[in-house]
Parts: C-alpha cells; sequence; structure tokens
C-alpha cells in the first residue's frame, strides 16, 4: 500500500506512520517541516493553510490518504480535492464530538450530528470536524472513511490527560482520585486507532465508524490504579465523591483529566455504542498497557509530554487539590 499521511510526526498521525512503516507499506508524510518524521517515511514540506501551501501534493499517486486535520474545514476541502483524482481512499481522523449535545448512553452513528460546512474557515471543535468530514465526502463519495475517535491516550500524547495523571502520580503522596471508582471510561489507545484506520483502509471500508473503547473496557480506577503501580510511587489515591469536588470549582476533564461525573455529559462522551466498529476489527489493548506503554515513552524523553499550542494545559494546581483533600 502507497500511504499519504497528512501530518504524520505527532501523536495520532506519528502511530499511523509507525503502524504503516511496520506493515511495509510505503509512506509519505507531508508536514511543515517542524518536527522530524518517522524513519523510513518520505518527507514532503508544506503548509495546508498558506497560499500555495499543498504545492508538493500536485504530483503523485497514493493508494490511501490518512488526514488528522481538526482546524478550518475549507483546509481539508482543499486537499481532499487536489487528491480525489489521484488517491484511492481517504480517511479523515474525525471526533464523536460532531454528535449533536446531548446523545444518550448507547447513543452509535445514526445518532445526530451537529451542522457544518466543508467551506468553512476556523469554527468551534464540533462544526470544525463535521465539517471536514463533509469535505472528504464531497470529494471522495463512498471512499471516504470517517473515524469518529473520541477520548485518544497512548504513547506521543501531546495534549497533556494520561501524561499529567502519571506525573502527578509520580510526586506521589495523597492523590484526589475522583470518583465513583468503578466509573466507565471509554477511549482509544492511538496505536490501536492507528491500527483499525489501516485495517479499514486496506479493505476498502467506508462510511462513519466510532472509534472508542467498547464500554466495560475500563474504569476510573482501572485507570488511576495502573499509573500509581506504573511510576512506582508512594502515591496514595483518596477516592472522593462528585460532590466535594465539583463544590470546590474543580473542572471535571480539564483540572482532572479524563474524568467526567456520572450525568448526561458521562453519558455523551463515555458511553458510546462501538459495536459496528467492534464487528470491522476493533480491538483495544488493556488500560495497563496504555498506562505502561506511555509511562516508558515519558521517561524516554525525560519525563515532560510536549504540549501542543492550540489546546489548553490540562491540570489541578496541587493547592486545590491539597484543599479538597484536607476537606
Amino acid at each position: 500500500m502507497r500511504l499519504l499521511l497528512l501530518g504524520g510526526t505527532e501523536f495520532v498521525g506519528r502511530a499511523v506512520t509507525e503502524e504503516a512503516l511496520a506493515r511495509g507499506w510505503e509512506v509519505t508524510v507531508f508536514h511543515r517541516g517542524t518536527h522530524e518524521p518517522p524513519k523510513g517515511a518520505r518527507a514532503l514540506h508544506g503548509d495546508r493553510r498558506a497560499e500555495g501551501g499543498l504545492a508538493a501534493l500536485a504530483e503523485g499517486e497514493w493508494d490511501a490518504v490518512v488526514d488528522t486535520w481538526s482546524g478550518a474545514p475549507a483546509v481539508v476541502r482543499d486537499s481532499a480535492r487536489l487528491l480525489a483524482g489521484r488517491a484511492g481512499r481517504y480517511a479523515y481522523v474525525s471526533s464523536r464530538s460532531v454528535y449533536a449535545y446531548p446523545s444518550p448512553a448507547g447513543a452509535d452513528e445514526s445518532a445526530a450530528v451537529v451542522g457544518g460546512s466543508p467551506d468553512a474557515g476556523e469554527v468551534a471543535y464540533p462544526e470544525a470536524k463535521r465539517g471536514g468530514e463533509l469535505a472528504v465526502l464531497d470529494a471522495f463519495g463512498d471512499r471516504a472513511l470517517l473515524a469518529r475517535a473520541g477520548l485518544i491516550l497512548g504513547p506521543y500524547e501531546n495534549i497533556g490527560r494520561l501524561p499529567w495523571w502519571l506525573g502527578r502520580m509520580a510526586r506521589g503522596g495523597p492523590v484526589l482520585a475522583p470518583g465513583p471508582h468503578d466509573l466507565p471510561v471509554q477511549y482509544i489507545d492511538a496505536r490501536d486507532l492507528a491500527c483499525w484506520t489501516l485495517d479499514a483502509l486496506a479493505a476498502g471500508l467506508g462510511g462513519a465508524y466510532d472509534l472508542v473503547s467498547p464500554r466495560g473496557h475500563a474504569t476510573m480506577g482501572a485507570l488511576l490504579e495502573a499509573c500509581v503501580r506504573v511510576t512506582g510511587s508512594d502515591a496514595e489515591l483518596r477516592w472522593t465523591e462528585p460532590g466535594p469536588i465539583l463544590a470546590a470549582g474543580i473542572e471535571p476533564w480539564s483540572d482532572l483529566p479524563v474524568w467526567i461525573p456520572p450525568g448526561e455529559l458521562h453519558d455523551c462522551m463515555h458511553g458510546s455504542d462501538v459495536a459496528k466498529a467492534v464487528a470491522a476489527g476493533l480491538r483495544c489493548r488493556p488500560v495497563a498497557e496504555t498506562v505502561a506503554d506511555t509511562w516508558a515513552w515519558l521517561q524516554s524523553i525525560g519525563g515532560t509530554a510536549p504540549q501542543r499550542p492550540d489546546r489548553p494545559v490540562v491540570g489541578l494546581d496541587p493547592a486545590r487539590e491539597a484543599a479538597v483533600l484536607a476537606g
């Protein structure tokens, strides 16, 4: 397979590139040149946001394209139109955020989606991802694959969610552990997302697929306990019900990454029915493996994860954590 990665040097894009290279695929990475692509990939340089930024893609043919863009849909539109006659299939890494809120627990790909336009500039994230989907569908039709990922974790994470928890456990001491302990969590390891996407492209799949772990795959307890184990610290999880945490003004998801208390938002974010993707081959590695591999990666780069400049820094201030624990 000849694969073109639009991106391919960080997090999900890097996971896809490495998996494709491991399969012996011929991989071309189109990027701005800020980070080095994995060894073995051919690099083309350009800025998709700039006038003439796609010039390096004016020639060439590929069996498949993978695009992880999360900004203006018009950028996806221009790339998809340019490649429509020279690429077999186009996989767009979208998001479950395209679903209209609130989507109930058990919702699947048939749930209502937000509005969007393939011609839009910078818009809110849900509309941006939906616009990107429409751009790919316009150009590729049934050759378009929409990988609607949920929460993504794993090595190379540059958002800061799992790296923050690992860093917090490594500091040790009493840790504010947001409950309930058995609260379900849905996510996908970037490497499992990469494997499924490449398998789906090779199989000629098209259309939309929700990609997170099946319900029952993981809980907050399993996630945080795995973080304690791999860091080998003296961290002591102090499980706390949502009430006192919310009363202290601590924000789910941003102050305490991954965690969303029971309720409407939790049902939306951690209650997806992924039977369609599982039937199409989705396999999710154990949460302990994702945590251990992310910790090993962090250690290999000095303990500090990279941070995407277009995303807010996540994590709870130690003083606010201590205040709740002292409760």
